[in-house]
């Protein structure tokens, strides 16, 4: 498998199946981060294909001081917010329900702990979704796509130190916007 430099540097040299294998790489998980983090598929799919056109377009000022993805990411992340600033969505639980899509469910589980199960992850999403933009995007970040905080920091052009104190906050701001789902887990309901 060739390393993204290779492809990159193919790119560059006019070959488009090339830029397709990036796309074809990094289109599932720049889709996956940003829906959590969009809180919405169409906007995260609007998102995604417009990065992808501007980093083909821009792909010669691409400066390999980061990984692909990560100015990738940034490129997607700020068309995301320009279009979320523009449209101000609200979103219910259903809409969080379609943008999150069902969770993995165990097949043997009784009907009422799969429904339970559905229930938390879109409470989960329209916690992450109450969240300010900032915190939301650090915390998908690091809890969903698994980044390191070095990584984040490159991605969203913030010291380190910031990153750490910004995840920490949206922590606790998504657990208190969960207070109530985790006391039912705690309080004997399901997986309790």
């Amino acid at each position: 498998m060739n390393d993204d430099a290779q492809l990159i540097d193919q790119a560059l040299g006019g070959n488009s199946a090339a830029f397709g294998q990036l796309v074809t790489r990094y289109q599932d998980r720049l889709y996956n981060t940003l829906v959590h983090v969009v809180g919405s598929a169409d906007a995260a799919q609007d998102a995604v294909q417009d990065a992808f056109v501007q980093a083909y377009v821009k792909l010669d000022t691409f400066q390999r001081s980061s990984a692909f993805y990560t100015w990738l990411y940034r490129i997607a992340f700020n068309l995301a917010i320009s279009q979320r600033r523009r449209h101000k969505p609200t979103v219910s639980i259903e809409e969080a329900r379609e943008a999150v899509g069902l969770e993995p469910v165990d097949r043997n589980g009784a009907p009422h702990a799969r429904a339970e199960q559905q229930e938390r992850a879109c409470q989960v999403q329209a916690g992450l979704n109450r969240l300010s933009q900032e915190h939301r995007a650090i915390l998908v970040l690091r809890e969903v796509d698994g980044c390191a905080y070095e990584e984040i920091a490159e991605m969203l052009q913030l010291p380190v130190g910031t990153i750490r104190s910004r995840l920490h906050r949206a922590r606790l701001q998504l657990r208190e916007e969960l207070k109530g789902v985790l006391q039912e887990d705690v309080g004997g309901g399901v997986g309790g």
